[in-house]
């Protein structure tokens, strides 16, 4: 699988936040989060920079733009409300128009989602080279003295070819949706983000558990079969607390957010990609992924890798 991704050049350390939150201390911050520092854009700088990035680096590391034939990109704070921001990307990298492109409005589940997306429409011949973009930037949505946000979000985008040796890698998918949750994460017109951090909680461990083994199950495998679990980087302490809580081995279960913080749709293809730039998976490895959060949404697969 060719992943890349781009983080943008400000970043915003627990150092930083201090400065405004006296109260708090970096080693508290730290502990809380799991997060020293994340990446934040720039005034001018929005989604489609961010995925433009990633996207050339996806390009530079050997993938054809006149290759690709549809365009997906997940994002929740696109710059206009029209046009999508996939036709802005295929015309800015000099994909072909023969090519489809749309945006779809998913957060910490949108990466399972677009696989899936992507997957359907290489396997119903409708595609042969899916190019599956995640980009976010919540940072500016959040109230400067939100510390419950703040202290968490930063942003980012992935960039993924799924072709038909990738479509081949991916399993079968677990896929779940309460809207009577909505309330818990939401963006009101005019307003700052919002965020039940206690409810999100509480509900990330309701569903995960019975989606691992659901997932599990419609690819005939147990979790035991499983090598590596990848999930939504939401923050250290909802992550240890869902290892814990299920009894996965510390050295099967992926964290890392010390400097990207939660990117939304952007942690699991982030994770993949630091993965395997550190020699981490290998070949026949089975990985389940699984994003959940606002919506509220979730989502599960295995992939082979």
């Amino acid at each position: 699988m060719k992943i890349a991704y781009y983080l943008p050049e400000k970043t915003i350390s627990n150092a930083d936040l201090v400065k405004i939150y006296p109260e708090w201390t970096e080693e508290k911050i730290f502990s809380k989060t799991g997060i020293a520092s994340r990446h934040v854009t720039a005034d001018g700088e929005g989604v489609l920079e961010l995925a433009e990035n990633a996207v050339k680096k996806l390009f530079a590391d050997g993938v054809d733009p006149k290759s690709i034939d549809f365009v997906l990109l997940c994002t929740q704070s696109p710059r206009f409300k029209l046009p999508s921001t996939a036709c802005l990307l295929q015309d800015r990298l000099g994909i072909p128009k023969s090519a489809g492109a749309l945006d779809y409005d998913l957060g910490c589940s949108g990466f399972v989602y677009g696989l899936a997306l992507a997957k359907g429409l290489v396997k119903g011949g409708m595609a042969k080279n899916v190019l599956l973009v995640t980009a976010e930037t919540y940072t500016k949505y959040i109230d400067g003295m939100d510390k419950s946000t703040r202290t968490i979000f930063g942003d980012g985008a992935a960039a993924m070819l799924v072709d038909k040796s990738a479509a081949e890698q991916v399993g079968e998918f677990v896929f779940g949706t309460d809207g009577s949750g909505a309330e818990k994460l939401i963006l009101r017109e005019g307003e700052h983000l919002f965020m039940d951090g206690p409810e999100i909680f509480n509900f990330t461990l309701d569903v995960v558990p019975p989606t691992m083994d659901e997932v599990c199950s419609k690819n005939g495998m147990n979790r035991d079969d499983i090598d590596l679990f990848v999930f939504h980087q939401a923050n250290k302490f909802m992550l240890d607390s869902i290892r814990k809580i299920n009894g996965l081995p510390r050295d099967k279960f992926y964290v890392n957010l010390e400097t990207t913080g939660n990117t939304v749709s952007s942690t699991i293809p982030i994770a993949l990609r630091q993965l395997e730039d550190v020699g981490r998976l290998q070949a026949g490895m089975k990985v389940m992924l699984m994003g959940f959060g606002v919506g509220l949404s979730w989502g599960a697969t295995i992939i082979t890798i």
